[in-house]
């Protein structure tokens, strides 16, 4: 009997250590499915175009979007388009696969009007602190002093709306693995 697919998604405000999360479960789980996102921000030092983010330009972005090619959209920070690919997630789902996905909350009230709820799992990521958030969110490499308060402002609203998700994980400074391990025990329990 197969497994039936599902999409865990992993919400955060930034600096939570969402993205650092997900690599953890990335390299011990390799059978699992991890989409990219669309973005049309600028390339960052060290990244690769199709490995986590896939570039495209604000207009091919709008093309996408008129296409109905999104199962989530939003536009972050009030700056930068940020979307996910409708297409290779629904096809994970129809195979039976454990597809992991990071959101920001405006994706996720999106997405749980697409997909149905027993194929849904929401994971939020918390700080320990806003204190702590704050700190991570300053030591971003190279972002303005603007970028940090619209960080930190969207920050507070994602807080604000964890409890519409199905499971909320501390994050404390220095205990990446036992967030990992929560976020493992979850996914194995919604599978099984």
């Amino acid at each position: 009997m197969s497994t039936k697919g599902k999409l865990f998604l992993i919400l955060g405000p930034s600096g939570s250590g969402k993205g650092t999360l997900i690599e953890k479960i990335k390299s011990k789980h390799p059978e699992f499915i991890f989409p990219f996102s669309v973005t049309s921000r600028k390339m960052r030092k060290g990244e690769k175009d199709g490995n986590v983010y896939s570039f495209v330009t604000k207009e091919n972005f709008q093309s996408k979007i008129d296409n109905g090619e999104f199962l989530e959209w939003a536009i972050v920070h009030q700056t930068n388009y940020y979307g996910t690919l409708k297409k290779p997630i629904l096809d994970a789902i129809d195979a039976g696969k454990v597809v992991i996905r990071e959101v920001d909350i405006q994706g996720f009230e999106m997405i749980q009007n697409i997909i149905p709820d027993d194929q849904l799992v929401s994971i939020f990521i918390m700080p320990d602190s806003v204190e702590n958030l704050i700190e991570r969110i300053k030591k971003r490499s190279k972002i303005s002093d603007e970028e940090v308060e619209r960080r930190i402002e969207s920050s507070k609203n994602e807080i604000k709306k964890s409890d519409q998700c199905d499971y909320i994980i501390y994050n404390s400074d220095g205990k990446l693995d036992r967030a990992v391990k929560e976020v493992d025990q979850i996914i194995a329990k919604e599978i099984n």
